[in-house]
């Protein structure tokens, strides 16, 4: 009954019909309606879904009475996004400390690639990554280096490494800027961010390469952001000169013929 109870109170605090409510889910009205009405109990992977629909988490649907909450409750469980996508609760990342007491870069080898997103809260594993130090980089920041595989965000080459910054508030990044992303389901992916957190609470992701579709992530799939700093390649990026370039590079030479007709 409080399950139900509180489903019905919530999808009326976010003006929501049920109608709505049961096409988001992929449900017939009728079935969501009898969760409401506590003639069926909906499965724990439907109130998950629901969770997600409302971006609240499932502890808040299940051990909470909405009947009793005053407003500053029902603000603190519709704000929930916030404390994920600004880190006001604490992103706990583990990290590699000098003999000095001073934050190393772990590289995440290629082979270790796929076990990121399961291992990259675990000190166990990140104190067993490889480290290396890039002395031009701010000390009072923490990096980390990722591998990045295929053609999607040119210059940056198949088999280069992604040196990124940290970034514990993530509405503080700026559309166009070149991320890092950890997420639950592709694991480590290098692309343009546009930030539509404050608007859909989610972020579109688009690469260099035209080729690749711009597509959605929801916050909840994602377990890290770093913002792009520096890459290391073992390739020399091509070069493709436009009619600007190339008028240039022109007037170049011919100023530089000139001046050496006119030593002789």
């Amino acid at each position: 009954m409080l399950v139900g109870n509180n489903l019905k109170l919530l999808r009326k605090h976010f003006g929501k019909s049920q109608d709505e409510v049961s096409k988001s889910l992929g449900l017939n009205r009728s079935t969501y309606s009898g969760y409401e009405n506590a003639v069926a109990q909906p499965s724990l992977e439907i109130i998950t879904l629901i969770s997600e629909f409302y971006s609240i988490s499932v502890d808040s649907i299940l051990k909470n009475d909405f009947s009793t909450f005053n407003t500053s409750q029902w603000t603190r469980i519709t704000n929930g996004w916030k404390s994920s996508a600004t880190g006001s609760k604490l992103r706990v990342l583990a990290a590699q400390v000098s003999e000095n007491n001073e934050e190393l870069i772990e590289m995440i080898p290629v082979k270790a690639k796929a076990g990121y997103a399961l291992g990259y809260s675990d000190p166990e594993f990140i104190k067993e990554l490889p480290t290396i130090r890039l002395p031009f980089l701010s000390k009072n920041r923490k990096y980390r280096t990722f591998p990045i595989s295929g053609d999607s965000m040119p210059p940056v080459s198949d088999g280069s490494f992604v040196v990124g910054e940290f970034v514990q508030d993530w509405t503080s990044i700026k559309s166009d800027t070149p991320c890092i992303f950890v997420t639950k389901d592709e694991g480590i992916v290098f692309k343009i961010i546009e930030n539509q957190i404050s608007e859909d609470k989610k972020i579109l992701l688009s690469s260099t390469n035209p080729l690749y579709e711009t597509y959605a992530v929801d916050l909840k799939d994602i377990l890290e952001i770093w913002v792009f700093r520096c890459y290391i390649s073992m390739d020399l990026p091509e070069t493709i000169l436009g009619e600007d370039d190339i008028s240039s590079s022109i007037r170049a030479i011919q100023k530089s013929l000139f001046r050496i007709e006119n030593k002789t």
